[in-house]
């Protein structure tokens, strides 16, 4: 990604993001057995970064933001993540019923520029204005609802802030909490992983694995 989703962080233009991440792109592309994936809300430069060999986009705005990018996906038959995030818009109270109807409104724009159901990966967004340690954890309780919209579920809760809040430790400390929450979103049905310590996670996945 070429554009920070640190809450606060300062916006880059797309012409800074492709320069950013076009390059980079185009030099692991050269090495074979590597999945790619570019993570951006902007349609023009997720066409360019498969284009230069990309397999995956991943959108924090869940489409929302530039619907077109789900015509890059349809068009090139690239993986598509979909990531719920509650910023700059109303929210529902009930954490779950808010991911059903975001989501809803995400997969109907995805349907509609004829992305089919096999390219599709939904991600809950945690830490995306989920502002409290409550919530977080309130969606990790639940997270087996989220089963019922039938798409393989990606997660993200690596090194964020509620674990800190939990935890006590700064962000670089974090990662076996982070192995902790993969194995209870595991059991619970998560099936990606999007984490900073790799080896730890993918231990800590399996113990769950083994369990199930």
């Amino acid at each position: 990604g070429g554009e920070s989703t640190r809450p606060g962080a300062a916006p880059v233009s797309s012409v800074e993001e492709q320069a950013r991440v076009i390059p980079v792109i185009e030099r692991l592309a050269r090495t074979d057995g590597l999945i790619l994936s570019i993570d951006t809300w902007r349609a023009e430069t997720a066409a360019l970064a498969i284009a230069a060999g990309a397999h995956i986009v991943n959108d924090v705005h869940g489409l929302q933001r530039d619907p077109a990018i789900a015509g890059a996906a349809a068009r090139t038959g690239a993986g598509l993540v979909i990531m719920h995030t509650g910023r700059e818009r109303a929210r529902l109270a009930d954490p779950v019923a808010d991911q059903f109807a975001f989501f809803a409104r995400s997969l109907a724009i995805a349907r509609d520029a004829g992305v089919s159901a096999a390219q599709i990966v939904l991600d809950p967004g945690f830490g995306f204005a989920k502002e409290t340690t409550e919530a977080n954890t309130a969606l990790m309780a639940r997270f087996g609802e989220l089963r019922a919209l039938g798409h393989p579920l990606m997660v993200g809760t690596s090194r964020k802030r509620f674990l800190g809040a939990i935890t006590g430790r700064d962000p670089q400390s974090r990662d076996v909490a982070t192995a902790a929450t993969s194995a209870l979103l595991r059991a619970a049905g998560a099936d990606v992983f999007r984490v900073h310590d790799v080896a730890m996670t993918f231990d800590a996945v399996r113990v769950a694995d083994a369990m199930l």
